[in-house]
């Protein structure tokens, strides 16, 4: 039995449940696999101690099973508003709204297929002396359209498990480079436009970042997503960048509000 008190045994029973799910999984059907390309710019901005909003611009690049270039399709872009509650130095809780552009996505199939999304979540952090353990919750409810013009709704649960740490410091702040793994499992109710099947996706992903000032970073990783589908499995093999701003109007307005006021002074 677990311990609640010992939150290590928790993480241990899920990495062995993540792992147990995907050899299940990848017992079956035959393998088609697919490179792509993730990019995503984010805009967070503070209102309070308690409270942020996020805004997240994003573009998937494919290769077809006819060419091997990631880059031969656009297959989906999205953009999405959140809200953060940061409820303690361990829990944050999010919601978000989003617009997906789906089109030509292998997993869904080769027809345009637009969808609206939101979610609740949940993260809590294990934080530690020289790294970050945390594991994610996430409902998702997806509104898409099928092959036949038709609206589903499609309801998913994520569960992820992330390491986070520092290489060149304790703690993340300017010219910090960083080490970052995470694994996660899709589970999903049966539609049509995204199959029968209960367990969607197990997705690895690991790579790095570097912190350019506390309120620019960048973040390259590789990741590995495995889809079990009733007509074949697909396995994606993707290079992730994504580039985040803080507070960047507000930046913005104090870098110009400080010019002024020194254009002011010389004038003097």
């Amino acid at each position: 039995m677990l311990s609640k008190s010992n939150p290590k045994q928790i993480i241990i029973f899920l990495v062995h449940c993540l792992f147990v799910i995907l050899s299940i999984a990848n017992s079956y059907g035959q393998n088609t696999t697919y490179g792509q390309f993730w990019n995503e710019i984010q805009f967070n901005q503070t209102l309070s101690e308690k409270w942020s909003t996020e805004v997240d611009l994003a573009t998937t690049y494919s290769s077809t099973e006819s060419s091997s270039n990631i880059f031969d399709h656009t297959i989906q872009r999205s953009l999405r508003g959140w809200a953060h509650y940061y409820y303690s130095p361990r829990w944050k809780f999010s919601t978000f709204l989003a617009y997906f552009n789906n089109r030509d996505v292998p997993e869904i199939g080769q027809f345009e297929s637009p969808e609206w999304r939101f979610a609740l979540q949940g993260i809590y952090y294990f934080h530690k002396t020289g790294y970050t353990l945390s594991t994610r919750m996430r409902t998702e409810f997806r509104h898409m359209k099928n092959q036949d013009d038709e609206y589903e709704n499609v309801f998913r649960y994520r569960q992820q498990v992330k390491y986070l740490q520092p290489i060149n410091s304790k703690v993340l702040r300017s010219g910090v480079i960083y080490a970052v793994a995470s694994d996660e499992i899709y589970l999903k109710s049966g539609a049509k436009v995204t199959g029968e099947s209960f367990f969607d996706r197990n997705r690895f992903n690991i790579g790095a970042g570097y912190l350019f000032s506390d309120d620019i970073q960048v973040e390259l990783t590789y990741c590995n997503e495995f889809l079990p589908r009733n007509n074949g499995n697909q396995i994606t093999n993707a290079a992730s960048l994504t580039l985040s701003f803080n507070n960047l109007l507000r930046n913005l307005q104090k870098k110009i509000a400080n010019r002024h006021n020194h254009e002011i002074k010389e004038d003097e």
